[in-house]
């Protein structure tokens, strides 16, 4: 398939499109980086700066976040079939421009929520037009690998950053210079989005061409949310599992630091757990990512759940930096088993002319899983304390993996 603008050949595959797909990558890393920048620092912020004594309060900069970037998912899914997913990604960088800035110079915790919200935004647009224009490039057969790349860049990005940031304000306090990496981030993510990166709008076209049901464009979004979220097993299954998984990472992401703290541990140690955990998905990624084009999908979801649950459970029990450092390890095997498989599940049970809303309705219920976790945890932690929360959470990430496994047991009869 040639396009008549430019005169090149439109054909699907990782080796064919490899400057474009790295390309994104190394945007996708830039996008990650901008979320390692809360990691480890803001939750201090608030208690330390701020003054805030609840752990729900201090939390709440991750609810904004998580619903903001969860309802712009949805929105993302549909706009991106309709105004291109190029548009999109550059916009999305346009909107993160503030972000590092109000985290540097915010006057009052609710600047921080507005930084939040802008951030939301940021994520949402950027990491959901990356990760669908890969899945658009590579074509049916290697979803996994793009996938798996896809999430390593971004994950990789969030745990250096957040290691970064922690080592930052070690030496320099929390604020300003821990953020100084954001505005590296927003620049060339903007200069490099608007300039070098190409639409995958042809490469669609040529899938849907090759489709088994071409015409299913005409499906409504409220169909597709509906079979997305509960008609069709396989998908909400994924749904439920990725909400899950979001709503245990939300809980590490703002209860973590504060009951590390509570036991003593300096923000160095703070920030190296916090890369840890985020290095560990990441990396092993680009294993599970394409294992998962090999193997049984559902079966790599279940056990990662619980290797997830096992960790999150160790963080609680054990009391010092040994035991910590081995169970955001667990942690990190876990969710690089469960993350790209999810996101590769959602593109098989979707056809190519609706898969970028199926994706939006997808990633709509993981990211309100932050929210999720986030006003759960808080809730349980300020009325029983900080081992509850993550009891608890640890429970659910394993019933969250069984009902994975329940519907494919039942897919089979």
């Amino acid at each position: 398939m040639n396009t008549q603008n430019t005169g090149l050949t439109i054909r699907h595959g990782l080796r064919e499109n490899w400057s474009q797909f790295a390309l994104l990558v190394l945007i996708n890393a830039f996008v990650g980086g901008m979320v390692g920048l809360e990691r480890t620092v803001v939750p201090l912020i608030g208690t330390q700066e701020f003054k805030l004594t609840s752990s729900l309060v201090a939390s709440s900069f991750i609810v904004s976040f998580g619903l903001t970037k969860a309802v712009v998912n949805l929105l993302t899914g549909v706009l991106v079939d309709r105004y291109g997913r190029k548009p999109l990604l550059v916009l999305g960088w346009v909107i993160g421009i503030p972000v590092p800035f109000l985290l540097m110079y915010a006057p009052s915790w609710s600047w921080i929520i507005v930084a939040n919200v802008l951030l939301g935004i940021n994520q949402g647009l950027t990491w959901s037009a990356a990760v669908i224009m890969k899945i658009d490039l590579v074509g049916a057969k290697s979803r996994g690998l793009a996938v798996g790349l896809n999430e390593f860049a971004g994950y990789f990005a969030v745990g250096g950053t957040a290691w970064l940031t922690g080592y930052l304000a070690s030496m320099y306090g929390l604020r300003p210079v821990p953020f100084y990496p954001g505005v590296i981030y927003v620049v060339f993510g903007v200069l490099l989005s608007s300039l070098l990166v190409r639409d995958t709008r042809q490469h669609v076209m040529l899938e849907r061409v090759n489709s088994l049901n071409p015409n299913s464009s005409s499906m409504s979004f409220g169909t597709i949310f509906v079979r997305t979220t509960w008609r069709d097993p396989r998908l909400f299954a994924a749904c439920q599992a990725g909400l899950v998984n979001n709503l245990n990472d939300g809980m590490a992401w703002g209860i973590f630091p504060l009951y590390f703290a509570t036991h003593g541990l300096n923000l160095a140690n703070i920030g190296l757990l916090k890369f840890v955990y985020p290095v560990v998905w990441s990396v092993l990624q680009i294993i599970t990512g394409p294992l998962s084009d090999r193997l049984n999908r559902s079966n790599l979801i279940t056990s990662g759940m619980g290797v997830q649950a096992l960790g999150i459970g160790l963080v609680g029990v054990t009391r010092d930096l040994t035991g910590w450092m081995l169970a955001t390890v667990l942690l990190g095997i876990g969710t690089a088993m469960v993350y790209p498989t999810l996101i590769a599940v959602v593109s098989d049970a979707s056809e190519p002319a609706w898969r970028a809303r199926a994706l939006g309705v997808y990633r709509f219920w993981r990211d309100t899983g932050y929210a999720v976790g986030a006003l759960l945890a808080g809730v349980i932690a300020d009325a029983l304390g900080f081992d509850w929360a993550i009891g608890v959470v640890a429970g659910l990430t394993l019933f969250s993996g069984v009902i994975v496994r329940i519907v494919e047991a039942r897919g089979k009869k």
